[in-house]
Formats: C-alpha cells, structure tokens, sequence
C-alpha cells in the first residue's frame, strides 16, 4: 500500500528509537528474505569526498550496502544515525558506501556528511556507477550486496534497522540458523518508507540548477495530484506513468516553479 503524505509524515515522526535502535543482538526472527536470483555486480572505483579511492573489488568477503542517497531527502537524513550504528558495530563484516545524488558541489555534502558524524564513505553519483545499479528512482535506495558481490536485496525507502541488521547478519554467516526465503524483485515502484523521487517520468529536469532542481522535486513530492489516487505528484507518475492528470500537472508546476 502507497502511503499518503499523512502516512509518510506519520511515519517519518514517529519512527524513533523503537526496534530500529542497534543494542545488542538484534530481535530474534525466523526467517529472512533474500533474492533467489542473485546477479553479480560489477565492481566500480570511485574517489570519495576527500579524495580516496573506494573500489569496491577489495571488498570480497565483506557484506555491501550500497546506499543512494541525498542532503535533501528527509527519509535519506533519517537513516543515517542507523546506518552509522551498524557500520560500527560490524565494520569487519559490512562496508557501507554512500553514493550521493546531490546535483552541487562536493563541498557541500563533504560538511553535511561531517555535520552527521558518516562514519562509511560517499562518491558522488555517475552514470556508471547508476549503469551498475539501476533502478534508482526514488531516495534513499539501498543495494545489498552478498560477500561474493551478488545482489541478494534491493530496498526502496527508509531502510527498516531491524531487518537491514538481520540480513547483514545473515549474509555475513553469523546467523546459520535463519531461514532464507526466496524473494522476487519487484522494480514496480510504490513509494513506500517515505521515499522522496529523483527522478520523474515525463519530466525533464535537467536544465534546473541544483537549488532549483531540489526545490522542485520538494514541491513534486508534496503536491497531491487530483486524479482521485490519492498520492502526492511525483508518487502518481511513478505508479502510474499513463495518467492524463498528473503529467501536465506536473508539468505546469514545473514550468511555474521554474520562472515560466
């Protein structure tokens, strides 16, 4: 089920320490979902904000996430404290790599990330690096990879702390007991989690400068679209991409936003 603005506020409120908080072993679970189908990625090289190389080939035998996110993104911001807390607490088990879709300078997300105490590395996003994980249309998404370099599950929204802990364990052999079940991917897009869209289609925002751009995707992500669906703009064009209502509103909002 789609959350409404209502929900996501709801959510994004009221999450708090609650059975995210990473405190010792995490809540027992019997089983865990992981893709059955599992593709090999490709390992990528890439300079992080100050300048040192991460390539993710010398990470075999470590668990990856492999986390897409953004300064502007609310649910992106929410995440990092737990995802701080778990590259603490298993850093000879997981590397999490931070790849950043802010369109302005490096700078800018080198303080923020210093601001909130990131303890992983970020790179700034490439189209090759979007070629090795696609899919990326809504922040934060998140990309676990296996200790060979396997997709083994891919998380669209506000990762649940729980859950990510548990498949970082399993994955990571310290959970022989659990049972895996077979998960199919679904790249059919519902913004759950209170994920904000990047990217929107039928929509060309390239021509925006990074403020515009984010200010844009901001207004997209709120505006409720009158098509009777419920959702905000940018969730009714992701989930139904032929709607006759959302698009040229979209657009107009856009063009308004934009100056004209």
């Amino acid at each position: 089920m789609v959350a409404t603005l209502a929900l996501v506020a709801t959510m994004a409120c009221n999450r708090g320490g609650g059975d995210a908080a990473l405190t010792g072993k995490p809540a027992a679970a019997g089983s865990v979902k992981l893709l059955k189908e599992r593709a090999d990625v490709a390992t990528f090289s890439a300079p992080d904000l100050e300048g040192r190389a991460v390539n993710t080939a010398s990470l075999r035998g470590k668990v990856v996430i492999v986390n897409f996110w953004a300064t502007w993104c609310p649910p992106c911001r929410e995440e990092i404290p737990d995802l701080v807390a778990l590259q603490d607490k298993y850093k000879d088990q997981l590397q999490i790599i931070g790849i950043s879709q802010d369109s302005g300078s490096v700078e800018e997300v080198r303080q923020f990330a210093t601001a909130h105490k990131m303890n992983y590395p970020t790179v700034m996003s490439t189209p090759e690096i979007e070629r090795l994980f696609p899919g990326v249309y809504a922040l934060p998404t998140s990309f676990i990879l296996d200790r060979d370099g396997k997709l083994a599950q891919k998380h669209i929204g506000l990762l649940n702390a729980s859950l990510t802990e548990l498949e970082t364990r399993t994955l990571a052999g310290l959970e022989p007991n659990i049972q895996v079940l077979d998960s199919e991917e679904e790249d059919k897009v519902r913004l759950a989690n209170a994920a904000q869209a990047n990217k929107i289609p039928g929509l060309d925002l390239s021509g925006l400068s990074p403020d515009k751009r984010a200010e844009v995707l901001k207004a997209l992500n709120t505006e409720h679209c009158s098509c009777g669906c419920g959702l905000t703009l940018a969730q009714c064009r992701l989930d139904d991409p032929d709607c006759g209502v959302s698009l040229p509103a979209a657009q107009a909002l856009v063009k308004k936003m934009a100056g004209g």
